[in-house]
């Protein structure tokens, strides 16, 4: 056993506990807000973040991309303070703040001295409630947000057929519409929409609110309480349950675009973090591909040499069932067809035969190293906190490492056998061409 390796170990055994077994405070205001509370008092900084639950999931047929655009209209003003002034008052004060959408909520935060704390709880209560949306901010805003998608999605080959695969993949879920939206829905909203989408869901009985490091937390959510409490109660927000028909076999799709070489991905139904095989899935996927020791590597990219990158990816970071990909770079010469078999032989492998206890060991030691070393931010643990809040509650940390630690070879095998077949697949292939047609 090599020096990393024992220290690997070690680090592990000595700080696994605490990851476990956070001293997260809850409460919740009367209008419903729930705040989580978590004092860190290593250094003297803060993490203050909001999170809506309120994501693409969340929009109608035909109004995809409003969560995305009114992260975009969070930062252009509120009666009080007008466009720009909360970036730049962070920004004065030392600290940083940004956002981010997602499938399933959307999140704001800023990082500072513990001091200054209180400031963006008092900025971010103003723009829940006051936040300016007039039609002339709105659409130039919409026309940024539909820049960005054309130079990230229609511009970008790889990121088209991954949008592609995964609408192919879902029928009647909302999984199947990007976060940033699709460019025909993006021309056509108009601003009462993004005014019902914000009132609807930016209520305090929508919102988490979640603060970490050096606070005292009476002092704390007592300033909560001051500039929250005041914001009345919004309607009970309906949470739709959604589900997919059962796939009854593999569903492929082509697309042609401008590209240097082609691209394979597929993608396979499998279950959310909630579901008792979602542990051994992550093993699994980073037995296939973490490192140039893994599987595909070895096999693709060293050994035969017909790819230039091959990778697989779980993530069960989801309210409902989403996907496990696979995907693939052929290397310069070498025919799709070929990458996707090799592909192919590698599930088979490994539905067969059981991967050795050392690999399984291997995968779990990084995932957990990976886990824990993120906590060591406070950024990360309000992150972490939150993302297990959106997804059932923030509690389920304190079950995830447990249940990394007690996946076995076979569970590994037996997943791949269960979930890597062609009833719960959809293939996507890029192939290049040099001139593209697409006149969008």
């Amino acid at each position: 056993m090599n020096v990393r390796v024992i220290f690997t170990v070690v680090w592990l055994l000595f700080f696994a506990s605490p990851v476990v077994s956070l001293d997260v405070q809850e409460y919740n205001l009367k209008n419903g807000l729930k705040v989580l509370i978590l004092e860190d008092h290593s250094a003297p900084t803060a993490t203050f973040q909001i999170w809506y639950r309120v994501g693409s999931r969340d929009e109608a047929f035909g109004k995809t991309g409003l969560s995305h655009l009114l992260e975009h209209m969070m930062f252009k003003g509120t009666s009080r303070f007008g466009p720009k002034t909360f970036s730049q008052t962070i920004k004065r004060a030392g600290g940083i703040d940004n956002a981010f959408t997602s499938k399933e909520y959307t999140g704001y935060f800023q990082l500072l001295a513990s001091k200054r704390i209180a400031l963006p709880i008092e900025l971010e209560a103003d723009r829940m409630n006051n936040l300016l949306l007039s039609d002339k901010a709105v659409l130039a805003e919409r026309d940024v947000v539909m820049e960005e998608r054309r130079l990230r999605y229609e511009d970008d080959p790889q990121n088209y057929l991954f949008e592609e695969v995964i609408a192919m993949a879902f029928k009647n879920h909302p999984y199947r519409w990007p976060v940033i939206g699709w460019m025909s829905d993006l021309e056509q909203l108009k601003p009462a929409d993004l005014i019902n989408h914000y009132r609807t869901y930016y209520v305090p009985n929508n919102a988490v609110i979640l603060v970490v490091g050096d606070v005292n937390k009476e002092h704390i959510l007592a300033t909560i309480e001051e500039h929250f409490g005041r914001i009345p109660k919004g309607p009970d927000v309906n949470q739709t349950p959604f589900s997919d028909p059962a796939q009854k076999g593999e569903r492929r799709v082509y697309v042609r675009k401008e590209a240097e070489l082609p691209y394979i991905l597929s993608a396979f139904k499998v279950p959310d973090i909630k579901h008792e095989h979602s542990y051994a899935l992550e093993v699994l996927a980073m037995i296939l591909s973490e490192g140039k020791s893994s599987r595909l590597y070895t096999t693709l990219i060293y050994e035969k040499q017909i790819a230039l990158s091959a990778w697989a990816s779980y993530s069960g970071f989801y309210r409902d069932p989403f996907l496990f990909f696979i995907g693939a770079t052929p290397a310069h010469g070498i025919k799709s067809q070929d990458v996707e078999q090799a592909l192919e032989k590698e599930i088979e492998k490994i539905k067969k035969q059981a991967p050795t206890e050392r690999e399984v060991q291997k995968a779990k030691n990084q995932i957990e190293a990976s886990f824990i070393m993120e906590q060591d931010s406070i950024y990360m643990q309000a992150r972490t906190i939150g993302t297990f809040e959106m997804l059932g509650g923030w509690r389920l940390i304190e079950t995830y490492l447990h249940g990394i630690r007690n996946v076995t070879p076979e569970d590994v095998r037996s997943v791949a056998e269960h979930y890597l077949v062609d009833e719960r697949r959809t293939t996507g292939i890029l192939i290049p061409h040099e001139e593209s047609t697409d006149k969008e």
